[in-house]
């Protein structure tokens, strides 16, 4: 018998599959499609850029082949996607994707992505570029603890969620306090306060921690064994060193590896804990949505 959906999703109802990383959200996404005639869009800040493929997680050939995929690998790495552009883009295909008689299934680990797409996003100021140069300045010269410290002592709320290694989110955190003088978890509960955009349904598949460690241990494993490393090899050739996907997590550790400062011994432990922090991170931001949380799809 044909792997089925365990609730018949409502009309104009839309379908957003979240969870940690490395807990089956592809064949997850992809089982819904071919059950509703859907097509996944992608919610993933490091898959949506060229390039960046298997440490990211690409679907691969006989996963697109069972569905279609859109907003993966169609942003250059030189040219950074932010929630709101995101949240344009997702929009936009979800138009086209009904527009044909297709139902869309958003699909990624980028919850604050998710956030934007479904709730919209807080009325805080836009990017100052020259800002954002002087905080990478100061960055530079002080470290990732002392601007997470100094967020911690204007929003504290805000930097207890964000890991002092996040830098993108941290900049903008202090970003938007310096150029409206108000705390980014302020705008945020304003923004709560408001209907959401889209009518959603969360749905992901329910692992233990030690079945989630195991099966980040065995997919780094693998990624290694694949090429990884001549995949990030290949991306500095490129010229994307010091492209904001580099720094996420995985591509962060083996950059570490070629500068010499990680043994290759060293480094599948390496990207396994980052990993687990980053996965621990993506279950915060679930806590507070119903999501209908799947058995694991044992037969994938």
């Amino acid at each position: 018998m044909s792997w089925r959906l365990p609730f018949e999703p409502d009309d104009g109802e839309l379908l957003c599959v979240v969870g940690p990383t490395a807990s089956q959200k592809t064949e997850l996404a992809i089982r819904i499609c071919e059950q509703v005639g859907g097509e996944v869009i992608g919610a993933d800040s490091v898959q949506i850029y060229e390039h960046f493929d298997l440490g990211s997680g690409k679907p691969t050939v006989q996963e697109l082949a069972r569905a279609s995929h859109h907003l993966v690998g169609i942003a250059d790495p030189h040219d950074p996607v932010d929630a709101a552009r995101f949240a344009q883009l997702a929009g936009e295909a979800i138009h086209d994707v009904s527009a044909r008689g297709k139902v869309p299934v958003v699909c990624g680990g980028t919850f604050l992505w998710v956030r934007s797409l479904v709730y919209g996003l807080a009325d805080a100021p836009p990017a100052s570029p020259s800002l954002r140069e002087r905080l990478d300045r100061e960055r530079a010269e002080q470290g990732d603890g002392v601007m997470h410290e100094r967020l911690r002592a204007i929003d504290p709320e805000t930097a207890a969620r964000l890991n002092p290694n996040d830098w993108v989110r941290v900049q903008r955190a202090l970003e938007v306090y310096e150029l409206s003088g108000r705390r980014l978890s302020e705008l945020h509960r304003e923004h709560q306060v408001r209907g959401p955009r889209h009518r959603a349904r969360f749905v992901g598949v329910r692992w233990t921690p030690d079945q989630l460690e195991e099966r980040i241990r065995r997919r780094a494993d693998a990624w290694l064994a694949s090429g990884w490393i001549e995949e990030v090899e290949a991306l500095i050739e490129r010229g994307y060193r010091n492209t904001r996907p580099i720094g996420s997590v995985g591509y962060r550790q083996i950059v570490e590896y070629l500068d010499g400062e990680v043994g290759r011994e060293d480094l599948l432990g390496r990207v396994v804990r980052a990993t687990k922090v980053f996965a621990r991170r993506q279950r915060t931001w679930l806590r507070d949505e119903a999501v209908h949380w799947m058995d694991p799809l044992h037969d994938a």
